[in-house]
Parts: structure tokens; sequence; C-alpha cells
């Protein structure tokens, strides 16, 4: 009898320490919050955009340590100008710290000047997985300062925290599959820029090329130098419009707004100097005044339809939605 008791006491007990092994302990919390004081210094070219902000953590194991394990994932580079940290009455672990961030931009500009962009900051710990550390959102108060945007609008401004997952083990022979999933939080805002005047700063030049090469219109068939020597420079005062405004954007293989406000104007243009070498052959055909009445109308109706083109598209584009 004093054998049985004996085995059932061990069963009992290996079943009890064997669920002490597969009992899951939850993952610490850590709270934080941001203050985005200002966004600035948005570079098309290089992709990318800087923003200083405040960052806030509350949490209660050490070891966690952000002071050295904090991670920008889509930071170019970042540094902290300021921080400090500090133990509640309660425990908790409080740390303080500006942050000089230059963040990588995916930037979309198929309707550029008039674009909406989507600019993106997170954070994550780069030594504790989400079974250890999950963060929650300090949502309290303001996020961003009244004038932390130059030249932009703001949209939207969303705070989110999930997991990110990520293909691989990092090398860790621990684990059973090479996949670790971390707790990330994440910062999105959604800008657009006041356009208007940049865009009649990037497109005048071109649109006055366009005016002068139907000034061509109003010359007399009988001064046909003039009026291809007038054609032809407002040709390349285009072409060279092109060039200014490409060389601050990134390379982009679809049709923007840019290329196809050029191409239009650079067909036209082609128009004008196809009905000067029409008009010419009419003169030399001895049809004087049919030549100046194709001229006339040939150039309204050109100059209609262009304005209708570009219209509609700059229209389009400014109603667009396409966010980066």
């Amino acid at each position: 009898m004093k054998k049985l008791l004996f085995l059932l006491l061990v069963i009992c007990t290996n079943a009890a320490l064997s669920q002490d092994t597969t009992k899951v302990v939850a993952p610490d919390t850590v709270k934080v919050g941001i203050y985005i004081t200002s966004v600035h210094d948005v570079d098309f070219r290089d992709k990318e955009y800087s923003v200083n902000l405040w960052l806030w953590l509350k949490y209660k194991r050490s070891e966690f340590d952000f002071m050295r394990n904090l991670e920008v994932p889509m930071a170019k580079s970042f540094q902290k100008s300021y921080a400090t940290i500090d133990t509640l009455e309660d425990g908790t672990i409080y740390v303080l710290m500006k942050l000089e961030c230059v963040m990588k931009g995916t930037w979309k500009i198929s309707y550029f000047p008039f674009d909406q962009q989507r600019l993106r900051f997170s954070i994550e710990n780069s030594m504790y997985d989400s079974s250890q550390l999950i963060f929650t959102a300090d949502r309290e108060g303001e996020h961003y300062g009244k004038w932390f945007l130059t030249e932009w609008e703001k949209d939207s401004f969303n705070i989110v925290t999930e997991n990110k997952v990520y293909e691989t083990g990092f090398g860790d022979p621990s684990l059973s599959s090479p996949r670790a999933v971390y707790s990330v939080y994440r910062v999105t805002m959604v800008v657009h820029r006041d356009s208007w005047q940049l865009f009649f700063k990037l497109f005048l030049g071109m649109y006055i090329s366009f005016l002068i090469a139907c000034v061509c219109f109003y010359i007399h068939s009988d001064n046909m130098d003039s009026r291809l020597a007038l054609s032809v420079g407002s040709l390349f005062a285009v072409v060279g419009n092109k060039y200014i405004i490409d060389s601050a954007l990134p390379e982009s293989n679809s049709f923007t707004l840019v290329d196809t406000l050029h191409g239009i104007t650079l067909f036209y243009i082609f128009l004008v100097i196809a009905s000067s070498v029409h008009t010419l052959r009419m003169i030399k055909k001895g049809n004087g005044d049919g030549a100046e009445k194709f001229n006339r109308i040939f150039g309204n109706v050109i100059l209609a339809i262009y304005i209708i083109v570009n219209a509609v598209l700059i229209y389009t584009a400014y109603n667009s939605k396409v966010v980066g």
C-alpha cells in the first residue's frame, strides 16, 4: 500500500512539474509616447527626410535597456541629442530622449507637384522579441507641434502597435524555425503640399515657351525664317525645363505628370512647326489667301486644345489621392 501511495505521489509531482514547464509566460508591456517637433529637409532626389522628436518609454524590466537597444528600422541614421533615465515610485523605469533622425522616404511622384506622401517612423527593441516585449501606445495629449511641418499640410496622423515578422532566425540555434516576431511601435503621417505656387514656379518657363511658339501664327507668312526660329527655340527651351525639373526628382518607371505635360508641349510645338511648313508649301503653290486662313484657324484650334488638355490633366492630378 505504501508503495502504491509513493507511486501516485511521484506521478502527481511529475504532472505538476510538466504543467509548470509548459506554462506560457506573458510578455512585459512597454508604454511608448511620441511628440514630433519638426519634419524638414524632405529630399526627393535622395529619397529621405529629417525628423526631430521626443520619445519616452515606461517599462518594468531593466534588461530591456532602450538606451542601448533602441532600433529605428527605417532610419538612415539617428542620434540622441538628449537622453535621461529615471525610476518612478512604483519601480517603473522612465526613459526620455530626443532623437534626430534621417529617415528613408518612399515617394510617389506620379502627380508631382500635386502629390500626397506617407512619412513613416517606427521603433523596435533589437534584443527582445514579441514573446518577451509588447509595445502599447501612450495616446494622451498631442503627438506633434503646431508648426512641425513646413511647406506641407497634414492629412492624417496615425499611431499603431503591431507585430512585425522576420522570415529569419538571425542565426539563433534555439529557434525551431527560421522566423522571428518583434513588437513594433509605428507612426504614419499622410501629408500633401500647398502646390500651386510650386507648380507655376516649375512650369511657367514651359508655358511661356509654348506661347512664344504660338506667336508664329501672328507673324506674316513671308517671314518664314523668323517663325521657324521661334518654334525651334521654344522646343529647346521646353527640353531644358524638363531636365531642370527631373534633376530634383527620383528616377521613376512610370509616366508622371511632369513627363506628360512636357511631352504634350513638345508635341504641340511640333504641330506649330509642321503648320509653318505646310503654310510655306501653300504659298509656294500660289495659294497665299488659303495659307493665311489655314494659319489663323489652325493657330486658334491648337491653342484651345492645348489649354483644354492641360486643364484636364492638372485637374485630375490635383484631385488625385495617390499616397506614397
